[in-house]
């Protein structure tokens, strides 16, 4: 079926959704590409795409990131849960998606912190600008006392997310 596999052959990931063609996508210089389909779900009675689904969609994108690169968006680091609570996001609109269109997602790491990192998205339809995103997350020790406590992110993550020490 291809759904949600990724496939990696020669150094580069290839990302396949659904039914389309393989998307070349590489996780050097902290860039991704990835492709969705709107489904029936994802839409109001209009057919238009609802707003809040975007966030869906970023998530999404930044998750298969996270795996194209072997990261994962919940780490266990010494015996303690990593996880990246988000601190901001926003999303502009620049066109409605609708039903059975196919979405191209590309996400970059605008700027990384000691403890965060900020991912900036462009959704278009066949090159035409649908909506641009913005997430922060940052990097937290889950199991810490008192609920999730900044952590400064840890080296693993950064060489693989970010070919960095």
């Amino acid at each position: 079926s291809g759904e949600g596999t990724r496939e990696a052959m020669g150094g580069v990931i290839m990302c396949r959704a659904l039914s389309s063609p393989p998307m070349p996508a590489t996780p050097q210089n902290s860039e991704f590409h990835t492709r969705r389909r709107v489904e029936f779900a994802d839409t109001d009675l209009a057919g238009i795409c609802h707003f809040a689904r975007y966030f869906v969609f970023l998530e999404t994108a930044e998750h298969e990131f996270l795996e194209a690169i072997g990261a994962n968006v919940l780490l266990n680091l010494d015996g303690h849960r990593i996880g990246w609570p988000r601190v901001a996001a926003s999303c502009e609109y620049a066109a409605p998606a609708r039903f059975g269109d196919w979405l191209d997602i590309h996400l970059s790491v605008e700027k990384r912190g000691r403890t965060s990192i900020t991912y900036a998205f462009a959704i278009t339809r066949e090159g035409q600008p649908i909506a641009r995103g913005r997430t922060t997350a940052v990097c937290c020790d889950l199991d810490a006392q008192g609920g999730p406590k900044p952590i400064e992110i840890p080296s693993v993550f950064l060489m693989g997310a970010l070919g960095t020490e």
